[in-house]
């Protein structure tokens, strides 16, 4: 095929865009950058009851924080918009049209209950379950008299009758034969004008010229048939890379019994766009084999068919939190500083203005919580310390730390060192802390984890030193002794 690459995605908007779809749309578009080729957006949207604009609106929202674009506009609704099946419908008619004209396709005047009975009597006689082709043999005088008559019918594509086996060639799967005796007639239009899947999805494909058809291995099934409409339509077949299913851990489907699906739900969940792409491109493609974390211009570089395994892939939660975690320790302090910002506002901690009013600050903050946190949910919680007036302490905390005999004595003399500091960095309250260990001839780690529980509240917490140098002299001293006090009441 000599033609400029051309692929497409096409999701249906029923729900959220969940993680297998978001895969192939990565394929899709990773396949047509590598080639210099173009990436369609197509929604699917023929099915009233279940595609709402909110579904298509979390698509959009989801491959664009993915960071994909796609590259061809609709005959309506501006750049970078979508195409809509739903708009298309003159399309679908007019290869009806041509399509009755060449004799490729004929009405169908069967009624629900006929072709039930049908049906019926070929799997009692061991037939093939299959349209048995009753009205194909209607003269086209005869048919047309009864569309005149308002009858209601169905439009069948009428496959050759010498048509052999069709044989697919995929891309990951091989070749694959599917028996001619199993195709039967099938619906191209319903009764009420709509197309079927088969046929729009082809004429779109065809209008469009798309020379891939890269997608999930649940629509195999549909190829030979589809590859039967292009052939009446006059039109070359893409080539087909069909995709194994995404499993959890249990060798099951992966399905919301295992966690997140949903690309937004991943996104909710303190997930980097960046991490999540990594991983479901790593879900049947490697880049070599060996590397595990790498950018989307990698990818782009270097993704191809050939690279794909025909396996089904494992969802490994752990090891896309792991890798979520590499990727944030790997961001630069000034991005991280401001990516951090969205996740400070909805914990209801900070906003974004107070990143221009305190950017040293914050960069100073950045590298504290990125070599700790492996989802960026997990930073409201480890600074919200720093942003409190009062600091509330844990109970159990306090209980563990300052129930050593001489607590009292020792936060006092943390307070009063600190509040005679005249320079305030993490390396001045670090020299003049470690004094009081040795002075009241305890463990350090006994000392520090009284102040860390005075300061922040908790057990666990940022480095200490740089908490404090953060939080500023006033508060940190403040937080001392408030300690110190509630130590002396019990």
């Amino acid at each position: 095929m000599n033609q400029p690459v051309r692929v497409r995605f096409a999701p249906s908007p029923t729900g959220a865009l969940h993680v297998g779809g978001a895969r192939t749309a990565i394929y899709n578009w990773a396949f047509a950058r590598r080639h210099g080729g173009t990436f369609i957006l197509r929604i699917d949207d023929t099915d009233p009851e279940r595609s709402t604009p909110e579904n298509t609106a979390q698509i959009l929202r989801s491959l664009r924080w993915l960071g994909m674009d796609w590259d061809e506009g609709p005959e309506v609704g501006g750049p970078h918009a979508p195409y809509f099946q739903t708009l298309r419908a003159r399309l679908y008619s007019a290869a009806l049209e041509r399509m009755k004209a060449e004799g490729s396709a004929y009405p169908c005047f069967c009624t629900t209950l006929e072709l039930e009975a049908k049906r019926s009597a070929a799997r009692e006689g061991d037939g093939t379950p299959g349209y048995d082709r009753t009205c194909r043999r209607l003269t086209r005088d005869q048919a047309h008299a009864r569309i005149a008559e308002g009858a209601p019918h169905v439009w069948r594509l009428a496959v050759p009758e010498d048509r052999g086996d069709i044989v697919v060639d995929d891309a990951v799967r091989g070749e694959t034969v599917f028996p001619a005796s199993a195709m039967d007639d099938f619906v191209l239009v319903r009764s009420d004008g709509t197309p079927t899947y088969n046929f729009a999805t082809v004429v779109d494909d065809a209008e469009m010229d798309i020379t891939h058809v890269i997608r999930g291995d649940d629509h195999l099934s549909n190829t030979p048939r589809q590859i039967m409409v292009f052939e009446a339509l006059g039109h070359f077949v893409p080539r087909f890379a069909h995709l194994s299913m995404i499993w959890g851990a249990d060798g099951k489907k992966l399905s919301k019994r295992h966690g997140a699906t949903s690309v937004e739900q991943f996104h909710a969940e303190g997930f980097l766009p960046e991490a999540l792409l990594n991983h479901l491109a790593l879900l049947g493609w490697s880049l070599d084999g060996e590397t595990t974390v790498f950018h989307a211009d990698a990818l782009t570089h270097n993704f191809s068919l050939e690279r794909i395994s025909k396996n089904p892939a494992i969802f490994d939660f752990e090891k896309l939190e792991w890798m979520n975690g590499a990727y944030i320790r790997e961001m630069p302090n000034e991005r991280f500083a401001e990516r951090m910002m969205p996740w400070l506002e909805q914990a209801g901690i900070s906003t974004p203005d107070d990143l221009e009013k305190r950017r040293d600050w914050y960069r100073e903050l950045a590298p504290l919580v990125s070599e700790r946190v492996k989802r960026m949910t997990e930073i409201g919680p480890a600074v919200a310390f720093l942003f409190q007036e009062t600091v509330t302490v844990d109970p159990t905390a306090a209980a563990k730390a300052f129930s050593v005999e001489g607590t009292r004595d020792v936060l006092d003399a943390v307070a009063t060192s600190l509040d005679g500091l005249a320079e305030w960095t993490p390396t001045a309250i670090e020299e003049v802390l470690r004094a009081i260990p040795e002075h009241f001839a305890m463990k350090p780690r006994i000392v520090f984890q009284a102040v860390r529980v005075a300061v922040t509240g908790g057990l666990v917490s940022l480095p200490l030193f740089e908490s404090l140098a953060l939080l500023g002299k006033a508060a940190s001293v403040a937080r001392v002794r408030a300690a110190e006090a509630a130590v002396s009441r019990t």
